[in-house]
């Protein structure tokens, strides 16, 4: 069995979910003293805080919070007596601490030099990203932790995989690519960003063709175009990725765990620039 603290760095490496509960206070006779510490994730445990039915509880809360996506550390007091089935009629305190909890699951649909600046922001976030493109030499040769490079000739296709309540990120080096991902993307409108790189005037073209093609506006307007955050200035590479990773955690803070078209939530978070447009989502969903 792996001690608390081997385990904690494996489900880390891999990118699951765990919840770190440590003994914080003890009170009387307790089977485990205070620092005592244990990882549970969805599927396994690993250590221990004393075992009986105060582990039992503590493994039912953890594995309630991953199943919630909830965030916040908090504490549980016990008393370790008849109603928990045990003798020792002492208490104890222990803090649960969620560990590594995906907020988002991402994909970004182009390598090039915005892409190149936005994947290791993203993946220094609590997300898990995709990142599609079919040029394979336009990827660096080291892949950010985190982070599925995937090699396609048909990136378009990749759609069909993604989880649903995605957040989809359309950047690739060919207009005609991007109109065909974001009819596939619309299609399928059960993301929960979806962003295209481009001017208002882009947005305005690819509009038209997508209801010429029998898009609904009220699913068009799900699309930001252009994306990112406005109050962001500057076109380089960086500046460009700054202002999109902000509006993904904006979105994601706001929303995580609600899979909804509906932009109300997101709106409070958003700065005035981009209100309105929450603000007409909102209205058409």
């Amino acid at each position: 069995m792996y001690n608390w603290i081997d385990a904690l760095a494996d489900l880390q490496n891999r990118g699951e979910p765990c919840v770190l509960v440590t003994i914080i206070e003890e009170l009387g006779s307790t089977p485990r003293n205070a620092g005592s510490k244990m990882v549970i994730s969805a599927r396994q445990a690993f250590d221990t805080i004393g075992g009986g039915h105060l582990e039992y509880k503590a493994m039912q809360i953890a594995r309630d919070m991953l199943a919630s996506g909830k965030q916040d550390t908090h504490l549980e007091r016990f008393s370790l007596g008849a109603s928990l089935g045990q003798c020792c009629g002492g208490a104890t305190v222990l803090l649960f601490e969620p560990m590594g909890q995906v907020q988002a699951q991402i994909a970004v649909f182009g390598a090039g030099h915005v892409g190149r600046a936005l994947v290791p922001l993203l993946a220094s976030l609590p997300c898990r990203v995709r990142w599609i493109d079919s040029r394979e030499d336009q990827f660096p040769e080291q892949i950010p932790h985190g982070v599925r490079k995937i090699v396609s000739e048909e990136p378009v296709d990749e759609i069909d995989d993604l989880p649903v309540g995605s957040y989809c990120i359309v950047m690739t080096h060919n207009h005609q690519l991007d109109l065909e991902l974001t009819a596939a993307i619309l299609k399928r409108n059960d993301f929960a960003y979806f962003g295209l790189i481009g001017s208002k005037t882009k947005r305005v073209k690819f509009e038209h063709r997508l209801r010429d093609r029998g898009f609904d506006s009220s699913v068009v307007q799900r699309m930001r175009c252009p994306m990112g955050i406005g109050e962001v200035k500057g076109k380089l590479p960086v500046e460009i990725a700054i202002s999109i990773a902000g509006e993904i955690i904006a979105t994601y803070n706001a929303s995580f765990g609600q899979h909804s078209a509906s932009a109300e939530p997101i709106a409070k978070l958003l700065p005035v620039s981009r209100r309105s447009q929450a603000a007409n989502l909102k209205a058409s969903n």
